[in-house]
């Protein structure tokens, strides 16, 4: 029955590179990266990039703004926005990807008698997002299949063009 529905797991991966040394990113999601790609992989994250076949260059911003207001001008819902900024160039500085951008949000209610239940409810949704971010990064690197592409085999940069809309609560 899964199979008519179009599900696969996800299975190994094949990269190009089978060594990949990871620059910026927050340790959490060095470690999430890091699982991933060795635990899905033949490949091995190494520390030097002089070691390395591809250096991934990641950078995250995360950021809350009003979304709604109550009839006194206290914020009801917040929208917490999260982005990954990342390219992946070869050892030789060949560009495999291209400045690429990971954005999410999420909706969430607030209340001030609740703040403290409210501040860790955020925090649990912007490690969300951060995992969902890694869980795509690893797929948007399974589509480098050379270490010395073609211009024609050149992996797409990805950038959002407008902003998201908010997801439904």
């Amino acid at each position: 029955m899964l199979s008519a529905c179009g599900f696969q797991l996800r299975g190994q991966q094949n990269y190009a590179f089978k060594r990949l040394a990871v620059s910026g990113g927050t340790p959490v999601v060095a470690a999430r990266l890091t699982r991933m790609v060795q635990g899905g992989s033949d490949t091995v994250i190494v520390h030097s990039p002089a070691n390395a076949d591809a250096i991934l260059t990641i950078s995250e911003s995360r950021g809350q703004s009003t979304l709604t207001l109550n009839t006194q001008g206290v914020a009801e819902e917040y929208l917490l926005t999260y982005s990954m900024t990342y390219s992946l160039v070869g050892a030789d500085g060949a560009l495999l990807i291209p400045p690429s951008i990971i954005a999410l949000n999420r909706a969430m209610t607030y209340s001030p008698r609740y703040t403290t239940a409210k501040q860790q409810e955020s925090e649990l949704l912007f490690a969300d997002m951060q995992n969902d971010a890694v869980d795509q990064l690893t797929r948007r690197l399974g589509a480098v299949r050379s270490l010395h592409p073609a211009p024609s085999e050149q992996a797409p940069a990805v950038a959002p063009r407008a902003p998201l809309p908010p997801p439904p609560l």
